[in-house]
């Protein structure tokens, strides 16, 4: 019988792309997939430390296979791999005497080979090089459960090294990937029948095609356009400061580019940025939204936040709402602030805002973002929009969801058939956190959802 893997992944879309490419290598050495911990021959813990409390969900985890061990005598190969892997190194198998492998985000490549040699090693097997090689990837074997949509690597690494990111620290020194590799992997998703693709990097924007001196993020954005079969292109994360007007332009006049754009600012207040190392002042940050607002007004907006950064000051954070009350963000992830490892910040900024303030100000400004959401979606009620269906809902087996160009979340009944198809939806009741409505044809009739959308 084979062997069977289960991978569990922590943190951003960047490591759930990464998750895709072990599954396809694991599944290229012999493993096969299954959802239960008691039926895994090795459990893959991809994991995150961008936050405390995502580098902490890996030593619950790891207490939870140990728990199982305990009960039912199941004692699967344990791998534990990603960003934790890379900054603790050693450090992982002295919390844990469960882990057989720990291999860093530059060696991902290497986890069929490393876990075959831990199964006769004497003792858990460590690799955290950094060869900081091109971002390459076998085409191919990426397995990929999204039946619509695709994750595409462009950029990895950064260079920027704010005081409170720990991912330069694990993820290396920005490295682009080549133009023709990044299209190839294009055409390979919309010949597979995947309707969007979705561009990644830490610094998306910043790219610099190292095999075409002319294309830069925009270029790449027209080339990824003329893919035919792809009908949407998303990316994440762009950074304020390399949205060009030719980045801009791109957004305008490429139909298939998604109105939407995650532009994280991290705080409304000039001083704490600038203690950031964000390299944008709250002025040229609302500048610039002014920019995207005057070339799409139709454009929706999401950001991130940090509330209780070192040395930030009641006015400081009256700065971080002012800033949310002016742009009316339609989506926010904030977060409290909490020193990382090897970061400027843990090293040389004192951790002084009280814990009870922090929470006292998240709670302000996630109270105020989901008034704000909720009021913009409602002003969606009555519209008819567009958008691309890509869920089955788990709890009932008549709904479906999609996302509008903007990002919205629209729920709605309908067929399963019916993913992977773009449609007409009539908002009718909207909530902080999505909209529901019910399909129409082009003539603006109801559908039936029973029927396909061919029907």
């Amino acid at each position: 019988m084979a062997r069977k893997y289960l991978i569990e992944t922590y943190g951003c879309q960047m490591n759930v792309h990464d998750s895709e490419r072990m599954a396809g290598l694991l599944e290229q050495a012999g493993f096969e997939r299954t959802d239960a911990d008691d039926d895994a021959d090795l459990v893959v813990i991809n994991t995150c430390s961008v936050r405390e409390r995502a580098e902490e969900k890996l030593y619950s985890r790891l207490g939870h296979l140990k728990g199982l061990h305990l009960r039912t005598g199941h004692a699967p190969m344990v791998a534990v791999t990603g960003c934790v892997a890379q900054q603790e190194g050693a450090q992982v198998l002295a919390r844990s005497k469960l882990v057989d492998v720990v291999i860093g985000t530059q060696r991902l490549k290497m986890l069929p080979v490393l876990v075959a040699q831990a199964a006769t090693a004497p003792s858990a097997l460590v690799d955290i090089a950094t060869p900081y090689d091109e971002p390459t990837f076998p085409l191919g074997l990426t397995r990929r459960d999204d039946p619509v949509k695709g994750f595409v690597t462009i950029v990895e690494g950064c260079n920027d090294f704010c005081t409170y990111c720990v991912v330069p620290y694990t993820r290396g020194h920005e490295r682009m990937r080549a133009k023709a590799e990044i299209l190839r992997e294009v055409v390979e998703l919309a010949a597979a029948g995947r309707k969007e693709v979705q561009l990644l990097g830490q610094i998306v924007n910043h790219y610099q095609a190292p095999d075409d001196p002319d294309c830069d993020f925009a270029g790449l954005l027209e080339a990824v356009h003329d893919v035919d079969g792809i009908e949407r292109i998303r990316f994440s994360s762009p950074h304020p400061r390399h949205c060009s007007a030719r980045m801009i332009a791109a957004l305008r006049d490429l139909p298939k580019v998604c109105r939407h754009l995650h532009l994280p600012v991290q705080s409304g207040s000039s001083r704490i940025l600038k203690a950031m190392r964000r390299r944008h002042t709250r002025d040229e940050y609302l500048a610039l939204v002014g920019r995207l607002r005057d070339a799409l007004p139709d454009i929706q907006l999401s950001t991130d936040m940090i509330v209780g950064f070192p040395g930030e000051t009641d006015q400081d954070f009256d700065d971080t709402m002012s800033l949310t009350e002016t742009v009316r963000f339609h989506n926010m992830y904030s977060f409290k602030y909490s020193p990382r490892p090897n970061t400027l910040a843990a090293e040389r900024l004192p951790d002084d805002v009280p814990e009870a303030e922090k929470t006292r100000r998240i709670m302000t400004l996630q109270a105020a973002q989901k008034h704000i959401q909720a009021n913009l979606n409602a002003s969606a009620v009555g519209r008819t929009v567009t958008v691309l269906v890509d869920t089955k809902s788990r709890r009932r087996s008549w709904e479906l969801a999609g996302r509008t160009a903007g990002n919205t979340v629209v729920n709605f009944p309908g067929n399963p058939s019916w993913l992977g198809s773009t449609l007409d939806v009539v908002i009718e009741r909207a909530g902080a956190f999505g909209v529901w409505g019910r399909p129409v044809s082009a003539d603006g009739r109801p559908i039936a959802y029973p029927l396909t959308l061919q029907e």
